[in-house]
């Protein structure tokens, strides 16, 4: 019996053969499926929504133009994001800042622009705020990481990708990824003891 997680990748294969004919709403459809974890990625990586926003337009450009070298033996994201933490480790490196497009602009490729619909979520005003303080804590912890650990910690244990998907992507061995995502749980655990340790104390001086 097929699961939904293997008819998802397959599906991805179905679109990516689809958009490797020249049907431009196949890739469309690929970037509306994955867009918002691209963006993720490449925002706990980065650290920042401008690098990040720059890295996803650049990851889709590339996938685009690199489809053929798709063959379908691994996963669409896993492929994918492959570019986007490269994307968002060179640019790092580089430290340059690039005019950037809003993640509602359109995706201009060789052969035209794709429309990127990123799908919103509504939920009650108390339990968005809730979520937000608890993401922002969150994402403040990830950031606090180190770049050593924080792209191992981010595809681990955000992306759930797994140690040899990892390992491969950053181009480390598996026992070092195994270390890093150790020592990176440890700092992570500390930063949000501190956190909610903090949100406590406000909390008590609120009332």
């Amino acid at each position: 019996m097929t699961t939904p997680s293997q008819s998802l990748t397959f599906d991805d294969v179905a679109l990516a053969t689809q958009a490797k004919q020249g049907d431009k709403s196949a890739f469309t459809e690929l970037v509306n499926r994955y867009a918002q974890r691209v963006f993720r990625v490449a925002r706990h990586i980065t650290k920042n929504d401008q690098d990040a926003e720059d890295v996803l337009q650049d990851t889709f450009l590339k996938a685009y133009s690199r489809l053929q070298q798709f063959e379908g033996n691994s996963k669409f994201y896993t492929w994918v994001v492959r570019i986007a933490v490269n994307e968002a480790l060179m640019r790092m490196r580089r430290g340059k800042n690039r005019v950037t497009l809003s993640l509602d602009q359109e995706l201009e490729t060789k052969d035209g622009a794709i429309q990127r619909d990123l799908p919103s979520e509504t939920e009650d005003p108390e339990e968005s705020l809730n979520r937000t303080e608890l993401r922002d804590g969150l994402t403040q912890a990830i950031d606090g990481l180190s770049e050593t650990y924080r792209p191992v910690f981010v595809l681990r244990d955000v992306e759930g990708l797994s140690t040899e998907e990892t390992a491969e992507m950053l181009d480390l061995s598996i026992s070092a990824v195994k270390s890093r995502l150790l020592r990176a749980r440890l700092q992570l655990r500390q930063k949000l003891q501190r956190f909610l340790k903090n949100d406590g104390r406000q909390e008590k001086d609120n009332l």
